[in-house]
Protein backbone atom coordinates (compact mmCIF):
# COMPACT_ATOMS: atom_id res chain seq x y z
CA UNK A 1 0.00 0.00 0.00
CA UNK A 2 0.79 3.45 0.23
CA UNK A 3 2.62 5.39 2.46
CA UNK A 4 0.52 6.30 5.76
CA UNK A 5 0.23 9.77 7.27
CA UNK A 6 0.47 10.71 10.64
CA UNK A 7 -3.65 11.19 11.99
CA UNK A 8 -5.32 14.60 10.95
CA UNK A 9 -2.24 15.31 8.77
CA UNK A 10 -3.32 15.22 5.03
CA UNK A 11 -1.03 14.67 2.57
CA UNK A 12 -0.18 17.66 0.82
CA UNK A 13 -0.43 18.03 -3.05
CA UNK A 14 2.03 20.33 -3.60
CA UNK A 15 5.84 19.07 -3.70
CA UNK A 16 8.81 21.46 -3.05
CA UNK A 17 9.08 21.20 -7.25
CA UNK A 18 5.63 22.69 -7.25
CA UNK A 19 6.80 25.49 -4.74
CA UNK A 20 10.07 26.46 -6.01
CA UNK A 21 8.16 26.75 -9.19
CA UNK A 22 5.72 29.42 -8.24
CA UNK A 23 7.95 31.12 -6.60
CA UNK A 24 10.17 31.46 -9.68
CA UNK A 25 6.40 32.75 -11.41
CA UNK A 26 6.06 35.07 -8.46
CA UNK A 27 9.76 37.00 -9.02
CA UNK A 28 9.57 37.14 -12.37
CA UNK A 29 6.22 38.76 -12.29
CA UNK A 30 7.17 41.07 -9.23
CA UNK A 31 4.70 39.60 -7.33
CA UNK A 32 4.67 39.92 -3.33
CA UNK A 33 1.63 37.38 -2.47
CA UNK A 34 -0.27 34.38 -4.39
CA UNK A 35 -2.96 31.74 -3.04
CA UNK A 36 -3.15 28.63 -5.02
CA UNK A 37 -6.29 26.43 -4.66
CA UNK A 38 -6.09 22.32 -5.89
CA UNK A 39 -8.97 20.52 -4.97
CA UNK A 40 -9.29 21.24 -0.98
CA UNK A 41 -5.76 22.32 -0.79
CA UNK A 42 -4.80 25.44 -0.52
CA UNK A 43 -1.05 27.43 -0.36
CA UNK A 44 -0.49 31.35 0.16
CA UNK A 45 3.04 32.05 -0.49
CA UNK A 46 4.55 35.61 0.30
CA UNK A 47 7.72 37.16 -0.64
CA UNK A 48 9.53 39.84 1.42
CA UNK A 49 9.25 43.31 0.18
CA UNK A 50 12.08 45.37 -0.77
CA UNK A 51 12.66 47.69 1.70
CA UNK A 52 10.92 51.18 1.66
CA UNK A 53 14.40 53.19 1.83
CA UNK A 54 14.91 51.98 -2.06
CA UNK A 55 11.65 52.92 -2.97
CA UNK A 56 12.06 56.24 -1.57
CA UNK A 57 15.16 56.61 -4.22
CA UNK A 58 13.14 56.71 -6.59
CA UNK A 59 11.22 60.13 -8.05
CA UNK A 60 7.63 59.17 -7.66
CA UNK A 61 6.06 58.67 -11.34
CA UNK A 62 4.62 61.80 -12.82
CA UNK A 63 2.01 61.92 -15.68
CA UNK A 64 1.07 65.12 -17.31
CA UNK A 65 -2.47 65.50 -18.07
CA UNK A 66 -3.42 67.93 -20.78
CA UNK A 67 -4.45 71.23 -19.92
CA UNK A 68 -7.10 73.18 -21.48
CA UNK A 69 -6.70 76.91 -21.56
CA UNK A 70 -9.18 78.79 -19.32
CA UNK A 71 -12.30 79.74 -20.80
CA UNK A 72 -14.53 82.35 -19.65
CA UNK A 73 -18.45 81.88 -19.55
CA UNK A 74 -18.82 84.16 -22.69
CA UNK A 75 -16.26 82.99 -24.54
CA UNK A 76 -17.49 79.59 -24.48
CA UNK A 77 -21.13 80.58 -25.16
CA UNK A 78 -20.37 83.14 -27.83
CA UNK A 79 -18.41 81.17 -30.35
CA UNK A 80 -17.13 82.62 -33.72
CA UNK A 81 -19.19 83.65 -36.60
CA UNK A 82 -20.64 81.11 -39.59
CA UNK A 83 -21.45 83.53 -42.24
CA UNK A 84 -22.47 86.47 -40.00
CA UNK A 85 -23.94 83.81 -37.52
CA UNK A 86 -22.93 83.86 -33.88
CA UNK A 87 -22.83 80.66 -32.34
CA UNK A 88 -23.40 79.82 -28.44
CA UNK A 89 -21.65 76.74 -27.79
CA UNK A 90 -22.13 74.30 -24.48
CA UNK A 91 -19.68 75.79 -21.92
CA UNK A 92 -20.05 72.08 -19.76
CA UNK A 93 -20.68 68.87 -20.44
CA UNK A 94 -24.03 67.60 -19.51
CA UNK A 95 -27.42 66.96 -20.84
CA UNK A 96 -29.17 69.69 -23.23
CA UNK A 97 -33.09 70.80 -22.10
CA UNK A 98 -34.57 73.49 -24.40
CA UNK A 99 -37.45 73.68 -21.62
CA UNK A 100 -37.14 75.01 -18.06
CA UNK A 101 -39.59 71.98 -17.27
CA UNK A 102 -41.17 68.54 -19.38
CA UNK A 103 -44.83 70.36 -20.08
CA UNK A 104 -43.35 73.62 -20.85
CA UNK A 105 -42.59 75.50 -24.41
CA UNK A 106 -39.33 75.83 -25.51
CA UNK A 107 -36.93 78.72 -23.97
CA UNK A 108 -36.64 79.78 -27.86
CA UNK A 109 -37.34 78.04 -30.99
CA UNK A 110 -36.18 79.18 -34.65
CA UNK A 111 -36.75 82.42 -34.98
CA UNK A 112 -37.10 83.62 -31.29
CA UNK A 113 -35.90 86.94 -30.83
CA UNK A 114 -32.98 86.94 -28.04
CA UNK A 115 -31.41 89.38 -25.84
CA UNK A 116 -28.05 89.56 -23.92
CA UNK A 117 -28.13 87.47 -20.45
CA UNK A 118 -31.98 86.02 -21.86
CA UNK A 119 -31.62 82.16 -20.94
CA UNK A 120 -31.78 80.39 -24.52
CA UNK A 121 -31.29 76.74 -22.46
CA UNK A 122 -30.33 74.36 -20.10
CA UNK A 123 -27.81 72.21 -19.29
CA UNK A 124 -27.87 69.40 -16.13
CA UNK A 125 -24.85 68.24 -15.02
CA UNK A 126 -24.15 66.20 -12.17
CA UNK A 127 -28.16 67.01 -11.12
CA UNK A 128 -27.33 70.42 -11.50
CA UNK A 129 -29.52 72.49 -13.42
CA UNK A 130 -27.42 75.41 -15.23
CA UNK A 131 -29.24 78.37 -17.35
CA UNK A 132 -27.34 79.05 -20.17
CA UNK A 133 -27.68 82.58 -21.55
CA UNK A 134 -27.69 83.91 -25.08
CA UNK A 135 -24.51 86.77 -24.22
CA UNK A 136 -25.30 88.36 -27.72
CA UNK A 137 -28.69 89.74 -28.74
CA UNK A 138 -30.43 88.47 -32.44
CA UNK A 139 -32.73 86.11 -33.86
CA UNK A 140 -32.45 82.16 -33.46
CA UNK A 141 -31.43 80.99 -36.96
CA UNK A 142 -31.12 77.79 -36.12
CA UNK A 143 -31.19 74.81 -33.13
CA UNK A 144 -28.33 72.37 -33.82
CA UNK A 145 -29.07 70.00 -30.74
CA UNK A 146 -32.01 68.12 -29.74
CA UNK A 147 -34.01 68.31 -26.39
CA UNK A 148 -32.11 65.90 -24.03
CA UNK A 149 -29.13 65.28 -25.79
CA UNK A 150 -25.67 64.93 -24.43
CA UNK A 151 -23.44 67.64 -25.09
CA UNK A 152 -19.84 68.08 -24.82
CA UNK A 153 -17.58 71.33 -23.35
CA UNK A 154 -17.78 73.47 -26.46
CA UNK A 155 -20.30 72.04 -28.41
CA UNK A 156 -21.85 74.49 -30.48
CA UNK A 157 -25.82 74.80 -29.66
CA UNK A 158 -27.30 77.45 -31.59
CA UNK A 159 -26.79 79.69 -34.33
CA UNK A 160 -27.90 83.57 -33.79
CA UNK A 161 -28.28 86.06 -36.63
CA UNK A 162 -27.33 89.53 -34.30
CA UNK A 163 -29.22 92.49 -34.60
Amino acid sequence: MGKEQPMGRKENKFGTAKIKKWLEIMKANDLVEIEIKQGEDKMFLKRSQPHQAQEEEQPPKLFKMPVRPPVSAGQAQAGGTDGGLEVIKSPLVGTFYATPSPDSPSFVEVGSKVEPQMVVCIIEAMKVMNEIKAEVGGTIAEVLVKNGQAVEFGQPLFKIRPD
